[in-house]
């Protein structure tokens, strides 16, 4: 099953350099050396220090394999690339228990790649020239990739935009 998704994806040269096309419309352009290999952590009490226990459970996902990404705002008519290491370690989509049964937990496979691409450009502001705003689009058209109904995909924009908004981040 992985394998035919993996074939019906566009590749495209971008830079005479070989990518998949995650994503492309009038606005956004998404490119992937590779698709991201995304895993839970382990929690295993008889190796782990509390410590260790703590630190997964806040992060409790992570990219096993390294991805370079290529992002093209046709708006503004800009390039963004970056590299996701291998190992790097997130959240998973930050989404209150309260709302689960409405959306979705934090680690639900639809918002897998979605929340890692834009807790790096969170963490990584650098990466797009501090464009919050962008970063925003990225992530809802990541949720829409992953066939996240529109309703959702509305509500996980406008919280994570408005969030941001609010706690003044991105200045």
């Amino acid at each position: 099953m992985f394998c035919d998704f993996v074939e019906k994806l566009n590749k495209v040269k971008h830079e005479k350099k070989e990518y998949i096309e995650w994503y492309k419309d009038d606005i956004l352009l998404i490119l992937f050396s590779d698709i991201p290999k995304i895993e839970n952590k382990i929690i295993n009490k008889k190796v782990m220090t509390k410590e260790e226990i703590k630190k997964a459970k806040k992060r409790p996902l992570f990219c096993e394999n390294e991805v370079e990404v290529v992002l093209v705002d046709y708006l503004k008519v800009k390039n963004y690339k970056f590299i996701i290491k291998a190992g790097y370690d997130y959240d998973g989509a930050t989404i209150h228990k309260l709302f689960w049964r409405l959306i979705g937990s934090k680690e639900d496979i639809r918002f897998k790649v979605a929340s890692l691409l834009h807790d790096v450009l969170c963490e990584n502001h650098n990466y797009i020239d501090n464009d919050r705003y962008f970063a925003d689009k990225v992530f809802e058209r990541c949720l829409f990739v992953s066939d996240t109904c529109a309703f959702v995909r509305w509500i996980m924009f406008h919280s994570v935009d408005n969030y941001q908004k609010l706690k003044g981040k991105w200045k």
